[in-house]
């Protein structure tokens, strides 16, 4: 290409080949004739636009924000300049900022598509939704055929919970423009809304194969997985991300979401606080923080996390709002988290999340005017349609029946919820069956007579275990109660541990004293900061029941409590939770009663094996009816002088992450006695399951009288069987973080 002498252009002609250069792709040449401009004509507008959409273009936006900024300061500047500084504007999060600009673009002609188009997305992130949806409207009466628009008009009604009408947008751009990429990644993340997992995964995956750099596929994707709680496959999407865009705040957000819940705390925290630093004004950033900050127990930084989060524009205000009612429900304080929770519903009255967290607040009554907005927002003229708020509202009206005595309405909608919620993961209860079995017979009576592990100290762990909802946190908090007691809450550290050692239990024949020792050593490595000064550290994982031997051999002078509470009123009691972390086991009611039948068999063979003054179990009802004669056994087993603290269990002042965190903080009470008796035409898959005639008078659980005999050899630990053995849940929100839909690049006219 011919170049003029710069010295002999004018500003029209320097200009010109400017754009000739910047269109062949002749970045150097175009800048040295934009700036031989503006030394002739200072503040030359559109050399300045030139400049700003060059410096976009290669990834340093806040210059480009500058140029454009200076540009649109003439008087006469083109429209287009505006809407272009409006959507880079947009893109730094400067959303007010950006709806001036772009609503003087499109006030000056208000036939430009872009200018339209760049001012519907900014106010659908600023949360302006009736607003964005006119625009979006406008543009595609103006532009049919713009598939960008339709892309756009399709994350504007997603936002509004107009699901279907969304999905029809989005499948409108693709048969526009079959490659295109975004609206291919905003399916994939309307699909997991509507519950289509696999479905939602496939077009993410296609819309990475279109654009292997687009972000938003790669979270979306990474967002499947987590909903599935396989937060590995969600590290291994984000971390293909974060490998060509290290500083991606929305990509480390996910990453720390992902290792909270595989419980990599400081990792997590790592990730949360480089996210903040990145992009302070991320308001899903600092809800993120907030939630891993709370995870670890600094409390007081996860409120001024969610503080800031609430200040924000967009849609992170309505989560902080809520994560700051449970961390006051953690901590507690149940009415400032019942009025934070009202208030929430007040500002967003369509929030399943925060109907969810209050119904666990509220004693609903006949008549109560809640029950009928959470049916209306399932039922009525405009009903939520995400798959996650419905099975959450489900459950929330499943209570409120329960409380007001309805049993059939009741069960209508927990086994509504329960359906919602199993059909989005995989889970065979015949193999966990088999698990279960293998462990038992993995150890036998002679190893616990052999040479143990010697282990000083290992009397300082303290082990309540046994199936979620069965009365562990009561017991946890009746020993947490003593001044010599530290709880540390549902650790799943010696899960992580047996994990290291290989596939469990069939690692089992190969542990040696030396390999126990070594795992018990590392275990109270990690929990002797969370003792303090005290001598005792309760862990609270009901699952560890799958490793209560193991325990033994590691830890031979570890105390573990087994506490037992009446069959039915334990499953129904898992069946009306909707746990934030799986239990794949309590969404179905024959399955949950197998499940139980299984555990009863290991505990029935650990309690044949084990020593007795290492092993005891506890019966919630006895605890019950008994609770000073059941709470000073429990204190002499730990090995404690008597304090009369014990008995004042609910007036002790600590954080608890469960699902019984409001239930521990009462006197005890009879009302979870029998519970199960006026359900019982409901529960009849359950009652199956378990082998209990509900017309028995006592209708006692049936005994097994052995442990059950190793099946055939198995090559490897079913996947699913795992899972079933995850944690008791933290009652948190249960709505999901949602990454936003892709948008569009400023237009370079």
């Amino acid at each position: 290409m011919s170049t003029q002498p710069q010295n002999t252009m004018t500003v029209e002609q320097a200009l010109g080949q400017a754009h000739a250069h910047w269109n062949a792709g002749q970045a150097d040449q175009a800048e040295r004739l934009c700036q031989h401009v503006l030394a002739l004509w200072p503040g030359q507008s559109d050399a300045l636009h030139l400049m700003g959409l060059m410096a976009h273009a290669y990834g340093n936006l806040d210059l480009a924000i500058d140029h454009l900024r200076r540009a649109c300061q003439a008087p006469r500047v083109p429209a287009v300049y505006l809407s272009n500084l409006g959507e880079m504007l947009r893109q730094r999060g400067l959303l007010a900022e950006a709806e001036v600009a772009a609503r003087r673009a499109v006030t000056m002609d208000n036939t430009l598509v872009a200018g339209w188009n760049n001012l519907g997305i900014i106010l659908q992130e600023a949360g302006k939704l009736d607003d964005s949806l006119s625009c979006l409207e406008r543009v595609v009466a103006l532009q049919p055929n713009y598939a960008e628009a339709h892309n756009n008009l399709g994350n504007t009604l997603k936002r509004m919970g107009r699901l279907d009408q969304a999905r029809q947008r989005y499948e409108y751009a693709l048969n526009l423009a079959p490659a295109y990429a975004e609206a291919q990644s905003n399916l994939a993340n309307l699909l997991n809304d509507l519950g289509r997992p696999d479905e939602a995964l496939a077009a993410a995956r296609k819309a990475i194969d279109l654009n292997p750099r687009l972000s938003d596929a790669y979270i979306n994707a990474a967002a499947v997985e987590l909903g599935r709680n396989r937060n590995e496959e969600a590290l291994r999407w984000i971390d293909a991300l974060l490998s060509y865009a290290p500083l991606h705040a929305g990509a480390l957000t996910v990453r720390a979401t992902a290792l909270r819940h595989l419980e990599r705390l400081e990792e997590a925290l790592g990730d949360a606080r480089r996210a903040v630093s990145i992009q302070a004004e991320n308001g899903e950033a600092q809800n993120v923080l907030g939630e891993v900050l709370q995870a670890v127990g600094l409390h007081e930084e996860a409120l001024a996390a969610f503080d800031k989060a609430s200040k924000t524009l967009g849609f992170a205000p309505e989560k902080a709002l809520i994560n700051r009612g449970v961390v006051l429900m953690e901590r507690g304080d149940k009415g400032e988290a019942k009025v934070a929770f009202e208030q929430v519903l007040a500002q967003y009255p369509r929030s399943a999340s925060a109907w969810f967290n209050l119904s666990d607040l509220h004693r609903f009554q006949a008549g109560d005017p809640a029950v009928t907005r959470m049916e209306s927002l399932l039922y009525g003229p405009d009903p939520l349609q995400s798959q996650t708020d419905r099975t959450a509202l489900n459950f929330a009206l499943g209570k409120a029946w329960m409380d007001i005595g309805d049993a059939d309405r009741a069960f209508g909608y927990l086994n509504e919820g329960n359906r919602q919620k199993r059909a989005t993961f995989s889970y065979d209860s015949a193999a966990t069956e088999r698990w279960m079995a293998d462990i038992a017979a993995a150890f036998p009576a002679g190893i616990f007579g052999k040479a143990k592990a010697t282990l000083a100290g290992s009397d300082q762990a303290v082990f309540v275990l046994g199936m979620p909802r069965s009365g562990t946190t009561l017991i946890e908090q009746i020993l947490a109660s003593h001044p010599q007691v530290a709880a540390a809450g549902e650790l799943s550290t010696f899960n992580a541990l047996v994990n290291q050692l290989g596939p469990y239990p069939q690692t089992a024949p190969h542990l040696t004293p030396e390999i126990c020792g070594g795992l018990g050593q590392r275990y109270l490595d990690f929990v002797r900061p969370l003792a303090g000064s005290r001598r005792k550290v309760v862990d609270k994982m009901p699952s560890n029941f799958l490793f209560a031997g193991l325990i033994n051999l590691a830890l031979p002078d570890a105390r573990i409590i087994h506490v037992r509470r009446d069959p039915v009123d334990t499953c129904l009691s898992c069946y009306t939770k909707l746990f934030t972390r799986e239990q794949l086991f309590t969404y179905d009611l024959a399955e949950l009663g197998q499940f139980y039948r299984a555990y009863e068999r290991l505990m029935d063979h650990w309690r044949a094996v084990l020593p007795a003054d290492r092993f005891i179990e506890v019966q919630y009802e006895d605890v019950v009816d008994d609770l000073e004669g059941q709470a000073r056994r429990l204190i002499e087993f730990c090995g404690l002088a008597w304090d009369p603290a014990c008995l004042d269990f609910h007036k002790t002042q600590r954080t608890i992450r469960t699902a019984s965190l409001n239930q521990v903080r009462q006197p005890i009470f009879r009302s979870s006695v029998g519970r199960w008796r006026p359900f019982a035409a409901q529960l009849t898959p359950l009652l199956a399951a378990l082998g209990i005639d509900p017309n028995a008078p006592d209708a006692p659980a049936p005994t097994v009288a052995e442990p059950a005999k190793k099946p055939a050899a198995r090559k490897a630990t079913p996947k699913a069987a795992v899972k079933a053995a995850a944690p008791e849940p933290a009652a948190e929100s249960v709505e999901a973080a949602k990454p936003a839909g892709r948008r569009r690049k400023p237009a370079a006219t």
